[in-house]
C-alpha cells in the first residue's frame, strides 16, 4: 500500500473517516501518501456517489459511512505483505 486517498465533502463524517485512517496510519507507521480529495468532478471520476469514500492504490475499498478503526486496521495488515507473492 502506497497510496490512499480520502474522497470528502467536508460533513463530519469525511472528517471522522480521515482522522481514523490518519491515527491507523500512524500507528502502523505507513511510509506512503494520503491525501484528501475534496474536488467534485475528481470524486466523480473515481465512480464514486456519495462520500466518505476510501481509495487504497486506485481501488475503492469503502464508501459510505466512518469504516471502524478495526476495518482500517485490516486494510493495513492486508496490505503489509511483500507485492511478488505474499499478496495473490
Amino acid at each position: 500500500m502506497k497510496e490512499i486517498k480520502i474522497l470528502d465533502m467536508g460533513c463530519p463524517k469525511c472528517k471522522a473517516t480521515l482522522q481514523v485512517v490518519e491515527e491507523v496510519a500512524k500507528e502502523n507507521e505507513f511510509s506512503g501518501t494520503i491525501e484528501k480529495i475534496e474536488d467534485i468532478a475528481s470524486i466523480i471520476s473515481y465512480g464514486v456517489m456519495s462520500t466518505p469514500a476510501v481509495i487504497i492504490d486506485g481501488q475503492i475499498a469503502f464508501v459510505g459511512g466512518v469504516p471502524s478503526k478495526e476495518q482500517v486496521e485490516m486494510w493495513f495488515q492486508k496490505n503489509n505483505t511483500c507485492s511478488c507473492c505474499c499478496s495473490k
